[in-house]
């Protein structure tokens, strides 16, 4: 590798170096402590011939010390042990210019320095001119090979070292990709191990040597099941990684958290790459394994708590942030904050604790204007007649500029009269607010209203408001009204309204209804996304309409199961609405399709929100705020329930105490996520709980559901079963009302739970809210995204390992293996899946991962992933140059032909082959030339059936194969069909290449080859009977060529070209009546005439050390794949 030139002192050099090279310009070394006799660090001990016993400990003790130093230092020295260094006669400095690891690769770039460079420094006079090219064609080098693969890293050179030394240490596949490495010490046991920690795209590595002992870790980050930040007495602060069972701590990193962070998203990003493909193709950032670097990583995880904290769309991207200040007019001061722009938002976030935002869409700017050339500062302007002043930004002109290009306003000074219109109007704006800061009256915004479907929300039309009732319940919520009426002319309504602390109080009183939608729409962000899709909704309606799915039909089942006790929904009007919205977003995400809760929450949407409206008001729940809730495993709701956990122990420790574990609550609380408490409440209050998700997010669930136990806390603690507990809590939600509700009795949901509510008092849900809030708002956004990252980890490995153990029960009933080397072999078989995607793109073999399928399709494997696997389990030394046997393997145990392999099909043929009888692996064999197994399409391509788990679900199919499955019986020997002259002809030679390398190989050479000329002897015998009118000359040619044919086989087995190639030669030698003479075997007579012959018996009875196989094929298979 070449270096960038830099400057080195060689006083006290040698005695660390040895050349090994050199001319006038150039020096060639090796580093003390690496030969080649010894192949390792203590190589000149035993290469270097010197007297005396102390000299030879001394070179040891040196190499040691010198490996030691290469591992620990972050020095060019310690990349490899090569190096070429160029100097000139006439002066003492030196300058590194090439490493190489291997002899071969310093040797390479010592004789390209000989024929390029060498005869033209002869031209040059002087030794800086000398110089000065040498480090220029160096340099040029460098650019030429870093053009491409290391354009993107901060320090080039550096990065290259580190990858030298990762490629070196690790022997990964070359296409692996690593993103970043740091200095740390990792706890091996009581004892720190001073080392680098590297992590790549698919691997968390880590190496250390000190004083000869190696330490060497390589962990995939799918196999993690915890990554935390942790301290203790000894460690003050370390990283602790859970995987495989063991604890792996890193600590003395010099910058902790960025680690950590970069760590969090490559696991996360491995976890969603490979098990939960539904979130990740929703990412196309980061698709492509083999471009991911640590400023991708940063950039997106800025992204996406950019998107997370404004409600954006997921293809927003943070583009520029820019530190100013903003003028508030409801409060008459700047506040301190961040200006964020993306593609399409301009977005504000105060710093200084008044929790103001401002989210304005490019599409509502129009214009941006500087006051005065001598300030720092921009007024943006916004249709609505608002404006919003910037002060104090850095950079404003190119704020300014980059605005009015994604707004397409012009800058320019002779623009239209328009143009010098709105700039007065701005001016004026300004002028006025800074002038009669109390009068804010013009700040209010401009409500977009999509026509793409006129449908009215069903609340409108079930229960219209009546104007004249002054009842008090009405006047309360005319009063709400009037709040939020002030609240608007205050801070604005519509896309551009300031979000503050005020706003956060008006909700947690209660959301009045008639502003219900409008709310739900702007605080979820579903506004834009309707304003930026228009007529979208309408298109998908259309393209849904008569479409028949699962999707469709898991709908239609539970339409009229969506609140029935409401009359909206008792009628086609609800019902009919309820169904487009439905099924026009599974037809947009078929990836999640239909889930169960999503018919209730809808039902609730489409109460308060037109049913466009509706529409985008689910897909901003199901896509942003519940990532992940609404698909087949509601792998998002099992995350949350687990943050819930932690939440309990953090803030509930008598109950923790009372209740040690915690995994009642999360079943109990399934479906306060699932439904944000609509299915436990009554509908009048639920919707207020929905108002506070919508604005807070999934905070506002975790801080009810924290109440709703602390409300409990004593009941809880003294019930003496779960059942108790449960009782408990169902009368609660029974006992909780909403005293400021203004829907009549019809309207109002009757209590699903206990009547007699007697012995619980009311409790009304706006104290309640209020009082989760008041203990438990504390609880920031911040901290629940890191716990949800924490335990998505754990909760996606259990879901596998509930898979992998459902899987290995049922195996196990069918197989002789013994638990714990099905669990290797499970683990093998998944591993080989994965070494499939993890360098490639969009590999095929991702498709073979569903699951939405049975837990034993969920995994499987294609031949070419078959064959690598097999290859380091079978018992027998089988002739791979070709895949022939792996190939008739694979097509043998693909018992239903679509071209994939399950674990069990697996598990079953090699159980064969390992554990069973003589007979039993015998019969194997003879199936595996016989169709299907044998005769391979003329292409030998696998033909594979349709893809599974895409579309409707066919049932009964599922059905009857279960039903085959159970009614199956042992297949008997007499049921096999004979076996053809060229299937025998093969079948000998595949005994011939088993054998190939045993002790006893030409024992049993002979012995096949005795059984196969007993064998055509007693099919001449048979036919003669047969025949008895034949003439007996007819025969003999046959017999002749066939015993022939037999030995010439056993002659062609042992040579290279035999094992492999078709035995059409050998037969059109035999002679022409043997091509016209066909004759087979039944599997009795083969059988019986191999168990006459005790070396081939013993041989196939021979025991197979099975733990060993599978630790070979545990160290191999990732080797394996990097020779490839």
């Amino acid at each position: 590798m070449w270096l960038k030139p830099e400057e080195i002192l060689l006083k006290n050099a040698f005695k660390l170096w040895v050349t090994e090279k050199d001319n006038e310009y150039f020096v060639l070394q090796r580093r003390r402590g690496y030969g080649e006799g010894g192949g390792g660090l203590t190589g000149d001990a035993a290469c270097v011939k010197v007297s005396g016993r102390m000299c030879s400990i001394m070179l040891i003790v040196a190499g040691l010390l010198v490996g030691t130093l290469d591992t620990v230092l972050d020095s060019t020295s310690k990349v490899a042990p090569y190096r070429i260094l160029h100097h000139t006669p006439d002066s003492q400095v030196y300058w590194s210019i090439a490493c190489g690891v291997t002899k071969e690769e310093i040797v390479q770039h010592w004789d390209w320095l000989q024929q390029n460079i060498m005869r033209t420094l002869s031209v040059f006079d002087s030794s800086e001119d000398i110089t000065s090219f040498v480090q220029g064609k160096i340099r040029g080098l460098i650019a030429e090979e870093g053009k491409t693969s290391l354009v993107l890293e901060d320090d080039p050179e550096k990065f290259r070292e580190a990858l030298l030394r990762f490629e070196k240490w690790f022997e990964l596949p070359p296409e692996e990709k690593l993103v970043t490495y740091y200095s740390c010490s990792y706890w091996k046991g009581k004892v720190p191990c001073q080392g680098w920690l590297y992590l790549s795209t698919n691997f968390l590595c880590f190496y250390s040597y000190l004083l000869g002992a190696e330490v060497k870790l390589v962990i995939s980050w799918d196999e993690i099941w915890r990554l935390e930040k942790t301290s203790n007495v000894i460690l003050t602060e370390s990283i602790h990684v859970l995987a495989h069972g063991e604890d792996h701590y890193f600590s003395m990193l010099l910058h902790l958290n960025e680690t950590f962070v970069i760590m969090e998203q490559l696991a996360d990003y491995s976890i969603k790459r490979l098990f939960d493909k539904e979130a990740f193709q929703r990412q196309p950032a980061l698709s492509d394994p083999l471009q991911i670097t640590k400023r991708g990583l940063e950039a997106h995880a800025k992204s996406e708590q950019f998107r997370a904290f404004f409600r954006l769309p997921r293809e927003e991207n943070l583009l520029e942030v820019h530190e100013s200040f903003l003028w508030v007019p409801f409060s008459h001061f700047n506040t301190l904050g961040k200006i964020c722009l993306s593609e399409n938002y301009l977005c504000f976030a105060s710093q200084d604790g008044s929790q103001c935002h401002v989210i304005i869409p490019m599409r509502e700017i129009v214009n941006v204007e500087k006051p005065d050339s001598g300030s720092r500062a921009l007024t943006v302007c916004v249709r609505g007649k608002r404006a919003l002043r910037f002060s104090e930004v850095r950079d404003y002109q190119r704020l300014a500029n980059t605005i009015r290009s994604r707004c397409g306003i012009s800058a320019s000074p002779q623009h239209s009269a328009s143009s010098e219109a709105i700039r007065g109007e701005c001016q004026s704006l300004i002028n006025h607010f800074e002038d009669n800061p109390e009068d804010v009256t013009l700040m209010v915004g401009q409500k977009d209203c999509s026509k793409a479907v006129s449908t009215e929300a069903l609340m409108t039309v079930f229960h219209p408001q009546d104007v004249e009732n002054l009842d008090p319940k009405m006047l309360k919520e005319k009063m709400k009204e009037q709040s939020w009426n002030i609240h608007f002319s205050e801070y604005g309504r519509g896309t551009s309204m300031f979000f503050t602390r005020k706003t956060r109080d008006l909700i947690v009183r209660g959301v009045p209804e008639a502003l219900r939608g409008e709310l739900w729409m702007l605080f979820s962000g579903a506004v834009n996304d309707m304003a930026t899709h228009p007529g979208y909704y309408t298109e998908l309606v259309e393209q849904s309409l008569g479409t028949s799915t699962l999707a469709t039909d898991e709908i239609e089942r539970d339409l009229h199961r969506s609140l029935p006790e409401h009359p909206a929904f008792q009628s086609d009007t609800g019902i009919s609405a309820l169904r487009r919205v439905l099924t026009a977003y599974a037809y947009r995400n078929p990836k999640i399709g239909y889930c169960q809760a999503m018919n209730i929450l809808t039902s609730v949407l489409l109460l308060y929100a037109k049913e466009e409206e509706a529409f985008w008001l689910l897909v901003a729940v199901c896509e942003r705020m519940l990532p992940d809730y609404f698909n087949r495993r509601i792998i998002g709701a099992l995350v949350d329930q687990a943050v819930f956990e932690d939440l309990i122990r953090e803030n509930l420790p008598q109950l923790v105490d009372h209740m040690t574990d915690l995994s009642f609550f999360s079943s109990v609380s399934l479906s306060w996520f699932l439904t944000l408490f609509i299915s436990v409440l009554p509908i009048e209050s639920a919707v207020n709980v929905v108002d506070c998700f919508f604005y807070d997010g999934i905070k506002a669930i975790l801080q009810l559901g924290l109440a709703v136990l602390d409300y409990n806390m004593e009941a809880l603690i003294s019930c003496h079963d779960d059942a108790e507990a449960v009782t408990i809590l169902s009368k609660f939600f029974d006992s909780v009302t909403n005293r400021d509700s203004p829907l009549p009795p019809t309207v109002q949901q009757a209590p699903v739970g206990n009547n007699d509510k007697a012995s619980h008092l009311k409790v009304d849900i706006s104290e309640l809210i209020r009082e989760a809030y008041e203990k438990y708002g504390n609880i920031r956004s911040e901290e629940v995204e890191r716990s949800r990252k924490r335990n998505k980890l754990y909760v996606i490995q259990t879901l596998e390992d509930t898979t992998k153990q459902n899987v290995i029960r049922v195996v196990s009933q069918e197989a002789r293996l013994n638990p714990s080397h099905l669990d290797d072999l499970y683990n093998l078989f998944k591993r080989q899946h994965f070494l499939s995607c993890y360098w490639t793109m969009q590999s095929p073999a991702l498709l073979h991962h569903d699951p939405s399928l049975a837990y034993l399709e969920q995994y499987q494997l294609a031949f070419q992933q078959f064959s690598t696997l097999f290859s380091l389990l079978e018992p027998w030394a089988f002739c791979t140059t070709k895949c022939t046997l792996s190939l008739w393997v694979f097509r043998l145990i693909d018992e239903n032909q679509d071209g994939l392999v399950n674990f069990k099909e697996f598990c079953c043929a090699l159980d064969t082959l390992y554990s069973g009888s003589f007979t039993h692996k015998l019969k194997f064999l003879f199936k595996l030339h016989l169709p299907p197994a044998f005769d391979l399409p003329e292409d030998g391509v696998i033909r594979k059936s349709p893809e599974r788990g895409r579309g409707k679900v066919d049932l009964q199919a599922y059905l009857k194969q279960w039903q085959n499955e159970i009614l199956k019986k042992e297949e008997n020997i007499k049921d096999l069909p004979r076996i053809n002259q060229t299937q025998f002809i093969q079948f000998s030679k595949t005994l011939y290449n088993i054998f190939h390398g045993d002790p006893e190989e030409e024992c049993l050479y002979r012995a096949v080859a005795h059984v196969t000329s007993l064998l055509l002897r007693m099919e001449e015998v048979g036919r003669r009977l047969q025949e008895p009118s034949s003439p007996p000359e007819s025969s003999k040619p046959a017999s002749s060529a066939a015993a022939d044919e037999s030995s010439n086989e056993e002659a062609s087995s042992t040579t290279p070209e035999g094992s492999d190639t078709p035995s059409s030669h050998n037969s059109q030698d035999a002679g022409p009546d043997l091509l016209h003479t066909e004759w087979s075997f039944s599997f009795e007579q083969v059988l019986a005439s191999l168990l006459n012959e005790p070396a081939i018996v013993s041989f196939f009875e021979r025991p197979v050390d099975i733990q060993t196989k599978l630790e070979q094929a545990k160290v191999a298979q990732l080797k394996l794949k990097a020779n490839k």
